[in-house]
C-alpha cells in the first residue's frame, strides 16, 4: 500500500488593483522606469518584453521617458522560496487471524522536504504629471530552471495581468 501526502504547490494567482476614478482613456503613451528588475538579464529581456507586447495590444505605444510619455511603468520582480513537504507511507498489513486476536506488521514511513522557488512579478503604472499610481498587477508561479518554460509563464502572467486593462469604467459605475 503506498500512500502520498502533500501540501499543494503554488499555483499561479494573478491580483489587479486600480484607480477607480481615473480615466484609462487618456492614456496613449506609456515609458520604462526602472523598478527591482530580475537578477537575470535575461529574465528582465523576458519579462520587458512580455510586459511591452500586452500595452501594445492594449493600444499603448512606448516612448522615450524624455518625450512625456502619458504613463510611467515600472516593475518589481522577487524569488522567495517556500517549502512543500512530501510523505511517503510504505504501510503495513493489518488483519484478524484465528481465535488468537489481531496480527500486523509494521510500516515505514518517509518525508521530504522540497524547496520550492516562487516568483513574483509586480507592475506599476502612474501618471508623471499627478505623480499617481494608477494601475497595480501582481502574479505570482512556481519558478522553473528551463529557460523555455520560465518564459513561457512570464508571458501567461503578463497575459493575465492585463486581460482587463484598461479597466472597464462602465463596470465601476
Amino acid at each position: 500500500l503506498l500512500l502520498v501526502i502533500s501540501l499543494p504547490a503554488v499555483a499561479q494567482k494573478v491580483i489587479v488593483d486600480y484607480d477607480k476614478a481615473a480615466s484609462f482613456t487618456n492614456y496613449k503613451t506609456y515609458a520604462w522606469k526602472e523598478g527591482t528588475p530580475a537578477k537575470n538579464p535575461l529574465n528582465n529581456t523576458r519579462i520587458l518584453d512580455a510586459i511591452d507586447k500586452q500595452l501594445a495590444a492594449k493600444g499603448l505605444m512606448k516612448v522615450d521617458a524624455e518625450q512625456n510619455p502619458d504613463l510611467i511603468v515600472l516593475y518589481h520582480a522577487a524569488v522567495d522560496i517556500e517549502t512543500q513537504i512530501n510523505t511517503v507511507n510504505m504501510g503495513g498489513y493489518y488483519g484478524w487471524y484465528g481465535p488468537y486476536g489481531g496480527v500486523g506488521g509494521g510500516g515505514t514511513s518517509t518525508t521530504y522536504v522540497d524547496k520550492i522557488p516562487v516568483g513574483t512579478l509586480r507592475v506599476d503604472m502612474g501618471d508623471p504629471k499627478t505623480k499617481k499610481l494608477l494601475w497595480q498587477g501582481k502574479g505570482t508561479d512556481t519558478v522553473s530552471e528551463k529557460p523555455e518554460k520560465l518564459e513561457k509563464t512570464i508571458n501567461k502572467v503578463a497575459e493575465k495581468m492585463f486581460k482587463n486593462f484598461p479597466p472597464d469604467l462602465k463596470k465601476k459605475k
